[in-house]
């Protein structure tokens, strides 16, 4: 891992003798990554965090007009996060292989018609199938622009700008911040259809943009494409593997959104799957999970692990809270929105100060505490709570959004083999992505038909103690310390 970590700095950008500093500095780095490129990029990377939140304040509409409780809502979070987390990594890869423009532009077709469908819904099921059709949609976004902007690096000969990174997951994660506060606005002032049909106006930019502004990409052979004779089975799509996958993960996603009642018999097919897929990817020589590369790279491992946790706590409170807010304190959604505006802010304000910050630790310590606390100050909430409190509650759990997201990041890539940063990022957004179906599967544990106070507090005490457990293992993981200096190097 050193000799990679020293790799990537000595070709940052900027520095002394780098390739920046032979093209001509910061200008040129503007024209190589410019306004025209980074449009389209940046507005089809929010459009998967943006729906995963922006449900959040439409839930018990939904529920409501179709005589479904809670536990049946969570299906409309689970499902587009299991499409995502199986679209994502395997659609980075299909990027590779076919060209990024083509994905991208793919994507936002089928944004664009799960737009559509979820707007006209009749039924709840068809309502389900916008979510799946939504998940794979999005999930496209994120592997095709950073193969555009590896593209865009060769083109131009150096590495991508930290800044242009940086504006791709502060684009992500403010979307996010904002989703649920912009769905309330929505499911109040036009119904909860338009929280689907607001991705018809947005996916036509994006595919505007794409077709405009993005570069044509390059029918080339693979081993041109990779640079060298191994590049044809890097492009490998694993298409058997990712079945494994997503089967596995379909039978475990059954087992837990139904905890009340646990179908007991979807545990053997679950461990079937999960052994089968374990066996096949051990034996392929380009797996889709390169289970080797994290038993070898433990410090790249546990990223995830902290990732998945701290972000099982984080939408446990952003699908919980304000379905709570609705049914046990009786704001309406347009309402429960605005309180929950503060958590948007602090998460966009914590965002930038991580991306800011040169070490790595810290600002993970930092996150881990506010989960435990803000899961502290939830267990003290009643359905007769004062405006402030709830206000205070929901700006606490901010700071961790806003810190775990770019803190993870930096560690991912700082971790990451030199020549696997993109396979590794989507893996991370695939342990996000777990992260929320597991908090979707608790909701609908706790809350059954209808939020209430002791569901809440159930929550909020899961809460903490992943919160606890979370803090421990980032005092405990020492690769941190030396991640965070060779990002800040």
């Amino acid at each position: 891992m050193s000799a990679s970590g020293a790799d990537r700095t000595r070709t940052e950008p900027g520095r002394t003798g780098g390739p920046a500093a032979a093209c001509g500095g910061p200008a040129r780095e503007e024209r190589g990554f410019g306004a025209r490129l980074m449009t389209p990029l940046l507005l089809g990377s929010l459009l998967n965090p943006v729906n995963s939140t922006m449900i959040a304040t439409a839930l018990v509409a939904i529920g409501a007009d179709f005589r479904v409780g809670a536990a049946d809502t969570a299906w409309l979070i689970s499902a587009m996060y299991l499409a995502s987390a199986v679209g994502q990594p395997s659609l980075g890869r299909v990027a590779d292989r076919f060209g990024p423009r083509r994905v991208f532009a793919a994507g936002a077709v089928l944004v664009c018609a799960a737009g559509l469908v979820g707007a006209l819904a009749p039924t709840f099921g068809w309502l389900i199938v916008s979510r799946v059709v939504l998940g794979i949609g999005t999930a496209a976004a994120y592997p095709a622009a950073m193969a555009v902007l590896r593209a865009e690096s060769r083109r131009v000969g150096r590495t991508t700008p930290r800044r242009v990174l940086g504006r791709i997951s502060l684009a992500a994660l403010a979307s996010a911040a904002v989703g649920p506060s912009l769905g309330g606005l929505l499911a109040a002032t036009a119904g909860w259809r338009a929280v689907f049909a607001v991705n018809v106006p947005l996916s036509l930019l994006a595919l505007a943009g794409a077709l405009a502004w993005l570069p044509p990409d390059r029918d080339r052979p693979a081993a041109e494409a990779g640079g060298g004779p191994g590049a044809a089975a890097r492009g490998s799509l694993d298409p058997f593997g990712i079945a494994l996958f997503a089967s596995a993960l379909t039978c475990a996603m059954f087992f837990l959104l139904r905890l009340d009642a646990p179908p007991w018999p979807l545990l053997a097919p679950a461990g079937v799957l999960t052994a089968a897929l374990v066996r096949w990817e051990l034996r392929h020589p380009r797996p889709f999970l390169d289970l080797r590369m994290l038993a070898r790279n433990r410090a790249l491992a546990l990223t995830y692990l902290r990732h998945g946790l701290a972000y099982l706590v984080i939408y446990c409170v952003l699908y919980g809270f304000s379905q709570w807010l609705e049914q046990a304190h009786g704001f309406s959604s347009f309402h429960a929105g605005l309180v929950m505006l503060p958590m948007s802010g602090a998460a966009a304000v914590c965002s930038l100060a991580g991306a800011r910050a040169k070490g790595i630790r810290a600002p993970l310590a930092v996150a881990a505490c506010c989960l435990t606390a803000g899961s502290a100050v939830f267990l003290l909430l009643r359905g007769t709570s004062p405006l402030p409190v709830l206000l205070a509650a929901g700006a606490l759990f901010g700071v961790p959004q806003g810190l775990a997201s770019t803190g993870n990041q930096a560690a991912v890539y700082a971790q990451a083999p030199a020549d696997g940063v993109g396979a590794a990022a989507g893996l991370q957004r695939t342990a996000q992505y777990l992260g929320a179906i597991t908090a979707s599967s608790l909701i609908g544990l706790e809350y059954g038909t209808r939020a209430t106070d002791a569901g809440l507090h159930a929550i909020a005490l899961t809460g903490a103690v992943l919160g606890a457990a979370l803090l421990a293992l980032t005092l405990a993981d020492r690769s941190l310390r030396t991640a965070g200096h060779r990002t800040a190097a």
